[in-house]
């Protein structure tokens, strides 16, 4: 089995990919490194900048040294920092955390995609990321990440849901977030639409390209 290394910015990412590793991919072995200083720094600063980069970089090579045979991150809002990580460690797998579910849109045919995120700074990083042909819809579910960090699931469950509803002439919906993973079916159920996540997706890949 492998050992890969979960490089978190926000401290609710850990527990959905570790339960999605446990659904899809038992028996490898998981490390978790968090600085959830990364998001707060980056929501203040209002932009990526080189010294968080570099910071990006410090945990990828601390991974590397540790023996992981891949990593994954599971910060959305991160992309150019993580693509610094994959060139330094190539051609060991560093994903994003998107990436995966990305590339299940596509082969799905949609064309109009919702992106639904609580964090603000995840849709001028992740915009991006999805190829020409594709159009993006971004909506923020205010309040959410803060009732979460409250310790308030239910508010962030519902205003997820309910901000999803702003979605509805999309193809399907995309959940910018890890932490929106388990609102999957709630979003689907209130829409109509196929809704796609990030750990399933990003565990997914991962077995394609490690298992024997």
């Amino acid at each position: 089995m492998a050992r890969i290394t979960l490089i978190h910015a926000l401290r609710h990412s850990p527990p959905p990919i570790e339960a999605a590793f446990a659904r899809l991919w038992p028996g490898n072995t998981l490390m978790n490194l968090m600085d959830d200083s990364l998001s707060a720094d980056l929501a203040r600063q209002g932009k990526l900048t080189p010294e968080m980069t570099e910071r990006f970089r410090t945990l990828g090579n601390y991974a590397k040294g540790t023996g992981a045979d891949a990593i994954l991150f599971t910060c959305s809002a991160f992309g150019p920092c993580i693509e610094a990580v994959a060139a330094d460690h190539a051609p060991m797998p560093v994903l994003k955390p998107n990436e995966a579910m990305i590339e299940e849109i596509v082969a799905s045919g949609a064309k109009k995609v919702g992106l639904l995120v609580t964090f603000q700074g995840t849709i001028p990083s992740m915009t991006p990321e999805f190829p020409a042909g594709i159009e993006v819809v971004p909506c923020l579910a205010e309040g959410a990440l803060a009732a979460l960090d409250a310790g308030d699931v239910a508010t962030h469950d519902r205003l997820a849901t309910e901000a999803s509803l702003k979605l509805k002439g999309c193809d399907a919906i995309a959940l910018g977030q890890f932490s929106l993973a388990h609102v999957a079916s709630m979003v689907a159920g209130a829409t109509g639409l196929p809704v796609f996540s990030t750990p399933d997706s990003a565990v997914r890949k991962l077995k394609r390209l490690l298992a024997p």
